[in-house]
């Protein structure tokens, strides 16, 4: 059976609930609003990528071979761009942290699906990984992206901006 494949998504299942359950945490730490609204949207996007994998770990686990190549060949829903412009300015602080957590969080997603694609045998799971390997890196070029801008007006906000 894909024991190391069904052990792999199990692995990314929790580690896209605990990126929900971050997101969310910090959602629920922000006043109502904008900024409230786009850290709803990352832990949606979380919980999109959690009933992808369910779904596929099903597939694999109980199907019959043609389902189980079939799982594999289904992409996951592709990252939504998220609306960084509702993250309120006067909580620049918070979103500073809160993008330098999901960005470490992205790079270790990238670094788990590297792995587990350099582990695999299945020439359907390289393809998998592939793509889940895509889909994090958007999300770490859009964090990181973010994080910079905030980053930025948090140095100018302390006076520390360049001379």
């Amino acid at each position: 059976m894909l024991k190391e494949e069904l052990s792999a998504i199990k692995q990314a299942i929790m580690n896209e609930v605990e990126g929900f359950e971050f997101y969310r945490m910090a959602a629920k730490q922000t006043a109502e609003g904008g900024s409230r609204d786009a850290l709803m949207e990352l832990a949606n996007e979380e919980k999109k990528h959690i009933e992808y994998l369910e779904a596929l770990f099903i597939k694999i686990k109980d199907g019959i071979e043609d389902e189980k190549e079939m799982a594999f060949m289904e992409g996951p829903p592709s990252p939504g761009i998220y609306k960084w412009d509702k993250f309120d300015k006067d909580l620049t602080s918070l979103a500073m942290s809160v993008f330098s957590i999901g960005i470490q969080m992205e790079k270790d997603a990238v670094d788990f699906y590297t792995k587990a694609k350099e582990q695999t045998e299945l020439e359907e799971a390289r393809k998998l990984y592939d793509v889940l390997i895509k889909w994090e890196r958007v999300h770490l070029e859009q964090f990181t992206k973010q994080h910079q801008l905030y980053k930025e007006d948090w140095w100018a906000d302390q006076n520390f901006a360049p001379f």
